[in-house]
């Protein structure tokens, strides 16, 4: 399924309550480009499994993503802490790798200091066990979005904690 640019990032559990929903809306950071070598990268909170789930789309058109072959990674209160501190200047980069039978994650969150660059670059991947495939999106940030990628995951953080 590709789904482009205008369709809606945000999803919500049927079940769920107004109140208090499973799954949280998403905040999805679009990126495509030119060349059709863009992603789009797309952090959402589960409250029911305790998580944050980080759902990554390689370009695969004019303002189109391969959400089929997405990528997909659970994140925990202990992959957090890495990527705020990071995002906070506390640490120089954030480097998380999962593990399982299936398959390896790894997501990489790199200040850059070129001025005429982006301020951060945020890598997303995973190989496959069986065929050794890789999957890859890497996208850049500006300080406005990741100045609202900290917030949405300090709130996370909160939430999981149900401080």
């Amino acid at each position: 399924m590709k789904t482009t640019l205008l369709e809606a990032s945000s999803t919500s559990s049927p079940q769920a309550t107004p109140a208090a929903p499973e799954r949280t809306p998403d905040y999805a950071i679009y990126k495509p480009n030119a060349r059709g070598t863009g992603g789009v990268v797309r952090f959402g909170l589960n409250r029911s499994k305790a998580a944050v789930f980080v759902d990554a789309a390689s370009q695969s058109g004019e303002k189109q993503f391969d959400w089929e072959n997405k990528i997909t990674m659970k994140w925990g209160l202990s992959d957090l802490g890495p990527v705020l501190a990071t995002l906070q200047g506390r640490l120089p980069q954030a480097k998380l790798f999962h593990q399982s039978e299936k398959a390896n994650s790894a997501f990489e969150l790199s200040p850059r200091e070129e001025p005429e660059r982006a301020p951060y670059l945020l890598s997303i991947s995973r190989q496959d066990a069986g065929d050794k495939s890789l999957r890859k999106v890497i996208i850049p940030l500006t300080h406005g979005e990741a100045a609202i990628l900290e917030t949405a995951l300090r709130a996370a953080v909160t939430r999981l904690l149900r401080w």
